[in-house]
């Protein structure tokens, strides 16, 4: 498969919830299709009939819980993941709403709500989240084009060859390579990964902080707001907000180790609320899991006065997680489950933790494979097809599981660890393939059928 050529910022991605695969990935494949469009002449523009849209897998099964149809909307208008207004994207497709304006210099495009067909949730193309955009004259396509939502915000597209990107000046595909690297002494992990940055992306250290500091604002801003809000989340659950209430309770709770947890607890909730109600989150490694790696940070800095440098290289060792992961398996849950989004997000926090609290890369492997082992199977079965009930709650699980792991691998003898990073992110492969399709974002499985009180 070649070494790993992912950037820090395509793990850290800002966007609109409630999911990376769902929202912030269509709405960038809108977009593209949309720069397409704007290569045609006005001739052929002013031909077109209907701009059309249709959603596979998981997109179609779940995509109106999740908004993909307005995310799809919003890219084709050309508004961006990272600076949409979250408000006006959920009022996208809404009554009295439903003919937008695609418009491409001055050419309005026939549009509206009809055009986006929720099609096959099984289906033949090589990823679960599919698009197929069309663009018609009558019955005669103009222009067609295949994309893919491959987890985290990330997109592929069929027949395309992204342009490759330049090799690493320390290439690895695995923790075993890159514990290799490290163990000659001639670099530690941090310069590796800024050296590797500069090369694949063109973004020097200076500037490498300089958007570190720009996620973690965005972070800390999610956690914040979610304190404060109360109500319900949208949908038809009606789902109260838990967060405020939680971080209430911790503060004026008595000290002790309960109070700890209780504070851990509602940061990650605070992001995920945040996230189930359509906000700007981070992706980390994607919007469902968005809650872990924040509330992690935001614990950091808050009870233990980290600096912000150090939060910095946390961040950094925690990509190498999700890069590992990524390029070895799969982050997004229409793919493996949950325990592609979850669990490596709760492998990044584990990881994380042991980075800043000075341990060196044997207990950081062994804190992100424990945290991740012991999310091996966890499904994906979202109820109503909403990032609400189990993804909230399964946040701040993941959220401690990481401290837990942090604590097992550095009170704990490395050497004695039996299995391996690399081994336990191989079993998330096999274990994702062999899960049915049920449990992988459809809401077909699991608690999405179980809990039909909701």
């Amino acid at each position: 498969m070649g070494f790993i050529t992912t950037s820090i910022f395509d793990v850290f991605q800002a966007g609109p919830g409630p999911s990376s695969s769902h929202t912030i990935g269509p709405m960038e494949a809108a977009g593209r299709f949309r720069r397409l469009m704007e290569e045609l002449v006005d001739k052929e523009l002013q031909s077109v009939t209907t701009l059309e849209v249709r959603l596979f897998g998981s997109l179609s099964a779940t995509g109106k819980g999740h908004g993909t149809d307005r995310a799809v909307t919003a890219g084709l208008m050309g508004w961006l993941p990272a600076t949409c207004n979250p408000e006006a994207l959920a009022n996208l497709l809404t009554p009295g709403n439903e003919n937008p304006s695609v418009t491409i210099r001055d050419i309005v495009i026939p549009f509206h709500k009809r055009n986006i067909h929720f099609d096959s949730v099984r289906h033949s193309a090589p990823y679960n989240n599919t698009l197929i955009m069309r663009l018609l004259a009558g019955k005669r396509v103009i222009l067609e084009k295949e994309y893919y939502s491959v987890g985290g915000g990330a997109v592929r597209s069929k027949g395309d060859r992204s342009p490759a990107r330049p090799s690493p000046p320390y290439p690895y595909a695995c923790m075993t390579g890159l514990r290799t690297i490290l163990s000659a002494g001639k670099i530690g992990l941090i310069e590796l990964v800024l050296k590797n940055e500069e090369q694949i992306s063109g973004i020097g250290e200076h500037d490498v902080a300089r958007k570190l500091d720009e996620i973690l604002a965005i972070m800390e801003t999610s956690v914040n707001r979610g304190l404060h809000a109360t109500g319900r989340l949208p949908g038809p659950i009606g789902l109260e907000r838990k967060a405020a209430g939680l971080y209430e309770k911790a503060r004026s709770g008595k000290a002790g180790p309960d109070k700890f947890f209780v504070f851990l607890d509602a940061y990650a909730m605070a992001v995920a609320e945040e996230n189930a109600a359509g906000s700007i989150v981070v992706t980390a490694p994607t919007s469902g899991s968005a809650g872990v790696v924040p509330s992690m940070l935001y614990l950091l800095k808050h009870h233990f006065n980290t600096p912000r440098e150090l939060l910095h290289e946390g961040m950094l060792v925690a990509a190498v997680i999700a890069f590992i992961t990524k390029h070895n398996a799969s982050i997004a849950g229409a793919e493996v489950g949950c325990q592609g989004e979850i669990g490596v997000a709760s492998s990044m926090a584990a990881a994380l933790l042991a980075h800043v609290n000075k341990q060196g890369i044997s207990v950081v492997e062994n804190a992100a494979e424990i945290a991740l082992e012991h999310h091996l199977g966890m499904t994906c079965d979202p109820i109503r097809g909403y990032v609400q009930i189990p993804c909230i709650e399964r946040n701040a699980v993941g959220a401690v599981e990481a401290y837990n792991a942090y604590l097992l691998a550095s009170s704990g003898d490395p050497k004695k660890q039996k299995i391996s990073f690399d081994e336990v992110v191989e079993a998330m492969l096999k274990t994702g393939r062999d899960m049915s399709m049920k449990y992988k974002e459809t809401s077909e499985g699991g608690l999405a059928v179980c809990a039909i009180n909701c």
